[in-house]
């Protein structure tokens, strides 16, 4: 009897609860500066982009050093980092 009792105790107990996942309340205002802050990120990573090639333009013609594939390396990887910023947090969180 006891180990019955247990035994239906620890099933109901292992079944775990349903939440459905939905956003804090009164969060939207963080929510739509995160959705800013993201499109500031990626105009800035055109943006350098844009700077890179046209300064890598003007130091070949030129004939200066060549300073400007770091600009770009540079802008590359900082994109790399801020496009997958996302799926990582998403990972960490669920």
């Amino acid at each position: 009897m006891l180990l019955q009792s247990t035994l239906d105790t620890i099933s109901v107990l292992a079944q775990g609860i349903e939440l459905p996942p939905e956003p804090p309340p009164k969060s939207e205002k963080l929510l739509e500066l995160g959705r800013w802050a993201s499109w500031v990120v990626m105009f800035a990573g055109v943006l350098a982009l844009v700077y890179g090639g046209g300064k890598f333009g003007w130091e070949k013609f030129n004939g200066g050093s060549l300073e400007s594939p770091k600009i770009i390396a540079g802008a590359l990887v900082g994109g790399v980092i801020a496009a997958s910023a996302g799926g990582i947090m998403a990972s960490v969180v669920s």
